[in-house]
């Protein structure tokens, strides 16, 4: 069957920015299966998947405005180092926050003195993404799938976050 909202597909995918870095890479582990259109996949990707079919290769080049969106900078902020007492920071630490508009997930990415300046920017955002794609099978979602919007693998246990078939994190 071909790629259609509601199907499960299973792929592997590598993905790199514009300088040719990889972000990320399941070629070397399990593939992972999504449903389209439950939204664990960003749009340009899916939009590309559309229609195509088990054993398809495909390159996308996913614009940030239909992938995590553009940078802004006023969601970069300076705030006291004494929000974080008690821890040990360093750049590059995640933090969710809550904000006016709820949570939101903020990277440390300066230190200056008494000041950690933070970036509520997703870490992707402003940043072209260049996919290379193998869907490995096609499948109609369960009825079940469908109501809790992700996949169940084999012995999908809702309550743990490793490899079991049933991931979370994505």
């Amino acid at each position: 069957m071909k790629i259609q909202q509601n199907a499960v597909v299973k792929l592997h995918y590598a993905v790199l920015d514009n300088e040719k870095n990889t972000i990320d890479n399941t070629f070397d582990e399990a593939p992972m299966e999504v449903i389209i259109g439950a939204g664990y996949l960003i749009p340009g990707l899916e939009d590309a998947l559309i229609g195509k079919s088990a054993g398809d290769t495909l390159s996308v080049s996913v614009p940030p405005e239909k992938g995590y969106g553009e940078r802004y900078d006023n969601l970069t902020q300076a705030v006291p180092k004494s929000m974080f007492e008690g821890m040990e920071i360093e750049v590059g630490m995640q933090f969710r926050a809550t904000t006016d508009e709820g949570d939101q997930l903020v990277v440390i990415i300066g230190i200056e003195g008494d000041d950690v300046i933070v970036d509520g920017n997703h870490p992707l955002s402003g940043i072209t993404l260049n996919f290379d794609v193998e869907i490995i099978d096609v499948r109609e979602a369960t009825a079940d799938e469908l109501e809790h919007g992700h996949v169940h693998g084999e012995g999908c246990n809702h309550g743990h976050h490793h490899h079991d078939g049933c991931d979370h994190d994505h």
